[in-house]
């Protein structure tokens, strides 16, 4: 059904003006003045923002973690994502240990398969390397459109894989044009510090942040530059939170060896006094912890700077049962908060109107980077002619509550329950179809289709 979409103004990574959107079937097909054209549907985008779909690189979804599941699966998690302008997810299929790379896709595939509500990709993550896994990552990057493989520093004996694998799946995934993404935090160290306060009986939310120091963090980003530049992978350094991380990853881009990496609005927004709060600090136990208003201060600027490309949620959402369960034992309560919904509004709230990034940096970091970075580009990630219709509208001047009590996540609580934004989604469409209109979803689960991905080409990106 074609859609025209009336005096906007549009912003993309590298532009800002006024104009209409002709869309028919999934693409968009005019962009222009005073647009006309049989239109089944006309929105009248008068003195709001248009922008790209929001593309969240990082989430779990239905996740297994200490013998539970993550709360929001791919229909809740999704459907979620649409009412804060995102239309496209990358979640992560694990291996098994013992098991395949293509036997954790297949899992993934159906848990999503007829279930999500907006698009979705998936990076693997290699936790264990067989005789097969070689020949498995190039299958998946030449056959099944898989480009990111996830690796992890941390998690020692069950994620946590050694040095020497690491370069395995750099040097292999380098062959086919692949990206290695990283969880970057010695998990040697951090087990370590964890038995120290276990000794002690040192089990507070407080000490897991404490067991966590930034250096855990840079250490474990350096090492993993060092390996990239010797293998020559492309490389991105997930869910960055500290200053001393970032500085890594400056001196590599500064020696021309780029590091691509993302942050995530808890470490833009968040800090580890929270870890202060009694039994409620629970809410706030992910990996790695939050960190200082200091090192909020440098994502910021590393964002401002192009050192930090994207903004994903790394959604991870339970209830308060579920974290409560272990509260006297902070190793034993599930790691992660929900997000996902309230990604993109946070930051054009938090971080546009408090001119700590401008609309095309917002655009950027929120979607166009990360369509790049995956090879979803120009599919995904733009508003020109030929790309997808996926459109966010938005009213830069409405204020809302952000609450467990209005939010769409499956979860009964809400990492920022109180915090007034400015700025409201008002209207997004993914592939030309109206999917949400003034707080009513407009589509069903099953909408959303899996993108097979293309390899990163960093000269295009």
């Amino acid at each position: 059904m074609p859609v025209l979409i009336k005096n906007g103004r549009i912003i993309t990574a590298s532009e800002d003006f006024v104009a209409d959107i002709f869309i028919e079937g999934e693409k968009i097909t005019t962009i222009g003045k005073d647009l006309s054209g049989r239109a089944d549907k006309i929105i009248n985008a008068q003195d709001k923002l248009v922008f790209p779909g929001g593309i969240d690189p990082h989430v779990h979804l239905d996740l297994p973690v200490m013998g539970i599941h993550s709360r929001d699966n791919f229909e809740t998690g999704t459907r979620a994502a649409l009412f804060g302008g995102t239309t496209t997810i990358i979640d992560f299929a694990n291996q098994q240990k013992g098991g395949t790379l293509y036997s954790a896709l297949e899992t993934w595939h159906k848990k999503a398969a007829g279930n999500s509500y907006c698009d979705y990709s998936f990076h693997v993550s290699v936790t264990d390397i067989t005789k097969n896994t070689k020949a498995e990552i190039k299958s998946l990057i030449e056959q099944e459109g898989i480009t990111s493989f996830k690796t992890f520093m941390a998690y020692k004996d069950t994620l946590m894989i050694d040095d020497a694998a690491m370069k395995a799946v750099m040097e292999e995934v380098k062959k086919y044009g692949g990206m290695v993404t990283v969880h970057a935090t010695d998990g040697n160290m951090i087990g370590s510090q964890v038995e120290k306060f276990r000794l002690q009986n040192n089990l507070s939310p407080l000490y897991h942040y404490l067991s966590q120091p930034d250096y855990t963090e840079s250490e474990a980003t350096g090492r993993f530059i060092d390996m990239a530049i010797d293998t020559g992978v492309n490389a991105y350094v997930v869910h960055l939170t500290c200053t001393s991380a970032l500085e890594r990853i400056k001196q590599a881009n500064k020696n021309r060896q780029l590091i691509l990496a993302e942050t995530c609005p808890q470490y833009l927004l968040l800090d580890a006094d929270l870890y202060k709060r009694g039994e409620e600090a629970v809410k706030w136990i992910l990996s790695p912890p939050l960190r200082t208003k200091e090192d909020q201060k440098s994502l910021w600027t590393g964002i401002q700077d192009g050192y930090i490309q994207t903004v994903g949620t790394d959604h991870c959402p339970f209830m308060m049962e579920d974290k409560l369960k272990n509260k006297e034992d902070f190793t034993k309560v599930p790691n992660g908060i929900p997000g996902i919904e309230h990604r993109m509004e946070l930051l054009f709230s938090e971080g546009v109107l408090k001119e700590r990034i401008s609309l095309n940096k917002f655009v950027e970091v929120t979607s166009t980077n990360a369509a790049k970075i995956f090879g979803l580009y120009p599919q995904k990630g733009d508003i020109k002619v030929g790309s997808d219709a996926d459109i966010v509208i938005l009213d830069s001047n409405e204020k809302h509550i952000i609450s467990a009590k209005t939010h769409h996540h499956h979860c009964d609580y809400s990492a920022y329950e109180g915090w007034e934004v400015t700025g409201k989604v008002k209207s997004v469409l993914l592939r030309g179809k109206v999917v949400l209109e003034d707080d009513t979803l407009k589509t069903r689960k099953g909408y959303g289709r899996f993108l097979k991905r293309a390899v990163l080409d960093l000269g295009k990106a």
